[in-house]
């Protein structure tokens, strides 16, 4: 497959204008149109189709025999479209997958028009939008987890100091469990979605766990006090 600048086209037969087309179903399950096997028949060419994707000139060479399917296959390398995204036309008409380039009239250096499916642009600016979401999300839930992680560290201490029959201002403790709340909060508001939904599964079991030990220590401590 080679990009031209080259456009041009070539004459071909009107024998396939206003003929009933028939179709068979290959074993792969596959749509195709069904040809009708010439035994004086000569053995397949290639060609070479002159592909026009909106500025861009492609060519590609295929057999003659091969269908608008396997064009879409060889076009998907060149413009980045899968073979779903893809509409070819020739001579004004959308062609199916199925169809074959000899039965369509299609010659060496014939013209073929590419353009991408409305509907495929829209699927993709949504599927844009949900990997933005979930970024963005995962973005928000390891802030949360950052600061659980500070918060932490004060956690140990204060267990540590704890088990030492130390005591501990119960403003520090107080402090420590409003913290953690306030980052439960912003956890909540976080939308899950793929990724970020186990993510943020994880990060809200670590700050129940926290809390729970902040509960503890205060107990603890009104216990001393009394």
């Amino acid at each position: 497959m080679r990009k031209t600048g080259s456009d041009g086209g070539s004459a071909a037969g009107e024998e396939e204008a206003g003929r009933e087309v028939e179709w068979e179903m290959r074993p792969g399950g596959m749509l195709v149109q069904k040809r009708r096997v010439d035994p004086g028949a000569a053995a397949a060419s290639e060609v070479r189709v002159r592909i026009s994707y909106g500025a861009a000139k492609y060519e590609v060479s295929v057999s003659s025999l091969a269908t608008f399917g396997e064009v879409k296959k060889l076009l998907t390398a060149e413009t980045g479209l899968q073979p779903g995204e893809q509409r070819l036309m020739y001579r004004g008409k959308e062609r199916r997958d199925g169809e074959y380039l000899d039965l369509c009239g299609v010659k060496n250096l014939s013209k073929v028009v590419l353009v991408q499916d409305p509907t495929s642009l829209e699927r993709r600016y949504v599927e844009m939008r949900r990997i933005a979401g979930i970024q963005s999300a995962q973005r928000a839930i390891s802030d949360v987890s950052f600061e659980v992680d500070k918060l932490a560290d004060q956690v140990t201490a204060i267990e540590k100091s704890i088990s030492n029959g130390n005591k501990v201002a119960e403003v520090q403790i107080t402090t420590l469990i409003e913290l953690l709340m306030r980052q439960a909060v912003k956890l909540d508001c976080i939308p899950m979605e793929g990724d970020a939904s186990s993510q943020k599964k994880s990060t809200e079991i670590v700050l129940l766990l926290y809390g729970k030990k902040k509960v503890a220590y205060s107990s603890d401590k009104k216990a001393n006090c009394q």
